[in-house]
């Protein structure tokens, strides 16, 4: 990885409606104050290309909330500053986040000739009842609309689908899954539902208002799902992610390879090289005071914390052991400046290599597929 090179991450924080899932910094307003967050993110990009430097820029990623509620100008002015601010690498990757309603599909062209070339659609599901339960604002036909109409339009798409709902069976589930990639199948994202601490569905679940599929089904899901994608010659390479080789989601590759990211608008985080040191930083999360910041001091960024050794290490493993290729020793001590060998408890990681959840080798760590199942236990039991 090259050590300049920079991925560029810019937060929209507002949303149509909250999803009950959702843990994300995302806001519901009655008007978006489009221009006043327009100008904020304009100036935050250049105090922050004048702080670190001309980097290589690799990727930009239009994350949020929803920022295909943008207007597309503010778009195309972030992308025009982006590039000129920094050196752009060839083939640049630009993605957007969109949603499939019938307003924000409208917005895709314009958003195609503002320069992204990768977009992102937050389909979910592709059954009227599932959306609902979801909390999403589109329907399945909005939905298989909008993706025809970005496959027209962008020479790079990729979706993201939710399983593992209430009484989704593994039938229904395979139907889903195989009418989607029917129409785009060079990346999909693919998330098993899970209850984030602090949404709606948290309180719902804990009164019994749903039931998640038990253990057994929701691996027989996931057993599908890797045997779908495979059929239709997606690589799962990182756990909840599918791709045709060189169709992999360059942006969402450096943070699991740990480069460095600039993250700019409400509640982004960062994770920077300043004078041979790494920082964590973080930005205010209210879209308001954020805002305020901004224009009192040309940035929203609330703390700058160095990382030592050990926390880098900790990220790095977190970050690297979802990637199917796993982490490559050398790597892991340039960036963390330890052994990978140092950062594990050396118990666990011989029974988790005889269990078969874990291969290493003279110069790779990474988990079998086996191992990814069940990475988040496996991670709390095995990194000091």
């Amino acid at each position: 990885m090259e050590q300049d090179a920079l991925a560029l991450y810019i937060h929209w924080p507002f949303c149509l409606a909250k999803c009950p899932y959702c843990d994300f910094n995302s806001h519901v307003r009655a008007e978006i104050p489009q221009v006043r967050f327009a100008q904020a993110l304009r100036t935050e990009l250049a105090h922050e290309a004048n702080r670190l430097g001309r980097r290589r820029l690799t990727s930009i990623f239009f994350g949020g909330g929803t920022p295909s509620l943008m207007a597309p100008q503010t778009v195309a002015n972030l992308i025009d500053d982006a590039t000129s601010l920094f050196d752009a690498a060839p083939n640049l990757e630009i993605t957007l986040e969109a949603n499939p309603t019938s307003v924000e599909a409208e917005r895709l062209k314009d958003f195609r000739q503002a320069g992204i070339n990768r977009v992102s659609l937050g389909i979910q599901a592709l059954n009227d009842e599932a959306l609902h339960f979801l909390g999403r604002q589109h329907s399945a036909t909005q939905a298989l609309a909008a993706l025809e109409l970005a496959r027209s339009l962008f020479p790079r798409i990729t979706f993201d689908l939710i399983y593992a709902r209430p009484n989704q069976s593994v039938a229904a589930w395979k139907t889903e899954l195989e009418t989607a990639l029917q129409l785009v199948a060079d990346h999909v994202s693919l998330y098993q539902l899970t209850i984030e601490p602090g949404t709606k569905f948290e309180a719902l679940y804990r009164q019994g208002s749903f039931s998640l599929p038990d253990e057994e089904t929701a691996a027989a899901l996931y057993e599908t799902t890797t045997a779908i994608t495979h059929a239709h010659g997606l690589n799962a390479y990182e756990v909840s992610n599918y791709a045709k080789p060189g169709s992999e989601s360059r942006h969402n590759l450096t943070y699991w390879h740990y480069g460095d990211y600039l993250g700019l608008g409400p509640g982004a985080h960062g994770r920077i090289t300043l004078n041979g040191q790494l920082y964590a930083t973080r930005r205010h999360r209210a879209p308001e005071p954020w805002a305020e910041l901004v224009e009192r001091t040309s940035s929203g960024q609330t703390s700058q914390e160095p990382l030592v050794p050990q926390e880098r290490a900790r990220e790095m493993l977190l970050m690297g052991l979802r990637l199917q290729e796993g982490i490559a020793l050398s790597h892991f001590q340039a960036r963390t400046g330890l052994q990978l060998i140092e950062t594990l408890d050396p118990v666990i990681l011989a029974a988790a290599v005889e269990e078969g959840y874990l291969i290493q080798t003279s110069t790779h760590l990474y988990a079998t597929e086996e191992g990814r199942l069940r990475l988040e236990a496996l991670l709390h039991a095995l990194v000091l």
